[in-house]
């Protein structure tokens, strides 16, 4: 049976407006009580928009005066751990937009305070929840599509100097890294959440066209725990904007191309000769839904309704993490990084700039 949540929204920018429209969607599974921002002119204008009844400068006030069950953080990402941290003290559970840190060691704070709360931490990784996606993995679990062979995961969008004239955007402290950790993340943790554990990554990260501290493009090379290898390539610099998958198995090639979010009809499936079954398998769950943040706060309330740890939580998030930092780790160095190779001591563990970017 579904409660009712009281719920609060932090950081009333852009992508709050995505949360707003799913929670809205959500019905009467919450009530939306707060929100806070420390523009009050921004979060008073965000409230009456939507109908909301109080707004706060602080996440402080907002945990001292409401009582909640999750929290939405919609903050600039240098904002995410301090915020989630304050929401765990209070035992309220978290839902972050990505990334949910600026570094591998953020991230095991959040995990040790996580284990003294009863509240939670889970990241917006919403590509996961599209209903193509949990089908593919399914197959992929049963064996119907045989061994990952290769993949190539291609996250090409274009930012010109006006997007990164936003003082946080572009910088290490405040956004902690390029389109690795802002941009493809939402693509390559879609890849890993199909293809398991990855083993090795050899990349290369360069700054082309953006005056920024950070990368604007990147690439790499991985191998997996199965054996399967791929390609990811990361950039902001792509005028024809695209996001790009696809799986190699041995039995059919699944692939999509979309841009900020897909429906089956962005998928294809092109099975081997002998295993034509595969194309009724994949049209037997036809949805129209878009992998948007819908389906993934639909599946966070579940989990919290059923008072289980959602989706996407730390551990599965800390895997992604994992991955932007050995990328940055491989691309700095100019060599190969395993997984569980970044560790406390590390320089890439506390930063994903770590010994420090190539053209500085």
């Amino acid at each position: 049976m579904n409660r009712t949540h009281r719920v609060a929204i932090v950081g009333t920018g852009a992508i709050a407006e995505a949360h707003m429209t799913a929670l809205r969607a959500a019905g009467d599974r919450v009530i939306l009580v707060a929100v806070v921002d420390v523009d009050m002119d921004r979060a008073s204008a965000f409230a009456a928009k939507w109908g909301v009844p109080r707004s706060y400068a602080s996440t402080r006030a907002l945990l001292d005066r409401e009582i909640l069950d999750v929290v939405h953080l919609c903050t600039p990402p240098r904002h995410h751990t301090p915020i989630a941290l304050e929401c765990l003290a209070a035992g309220v559970t978290v839902f972050v937009e990505k990334p949910p840190s600026l570094s591998l060691a953020e991230m095991d704070e959040l995990i040790e305070a996580e284990r003294a709360s009863t509240g939670h931490v889970a990241t917006v990784f919403q590509h996961r929840f599209g209903p193509a996606a949990v089908r593919l993995r399914r197959l992929a679990a049963d064996g119907r599509l045989g061994r990952p062979l290769l993949a190539s995961c291609a996250t090409l969008w274009y930012r010109d100097d006006d997007y990164f004239a936003v003082p946080w955007r572009g910088t290490w402290d405040s956004e902690g890294g390029g389109p690795t950790m802002g941009h493809g993340i939402h693509q390559f943790d879609l890849m890993l959440s199909i293809l398991g554990p990855w083993r090795e990554i050899r990349a290369l990260a360069a700054r082309r066209a953006r005056d920024v501290q950070t990368e604007d493009v990147s690439m790499a090379v991985v191998t997996f725990a199965s054996g399967a290898v791929a390609t990811v390539v990361n950039s902001v610099v792509s005028p024809r904007e695209t996001s790009m998958l696809r799986f190699d198995y041995e039995y059919a090639t699944v692939e999509v191309e979309h841009l900020y979010g897909y429906t089956d009809a962005d998928w294809s499936v092109h099975p081997v000769a002998g295993h034509g079954d595969l194309l009724s398998l994949w049209d037997e769950e036809k949805s129209d839904l878009v992998s948007g943040h819908g389906c993934q706060i639909e599946a966070l309330y579940d989990a919290v309704d059923r008072d289980e740890v959602p989706p996407v939580g730390l551990a599965d998030a800390r895997n992604t993490m994992e991955f932007v930092a050995a990328l940055y780790a491989s691309a700095f160095t100019a060599k190969p990084v395993s997984s569980g190779e970044i560790i406390p001591g590390d320089p890439f563990y506390k930063s994903m700039e770590g010994t420090g970017a190539p053209w500085q």
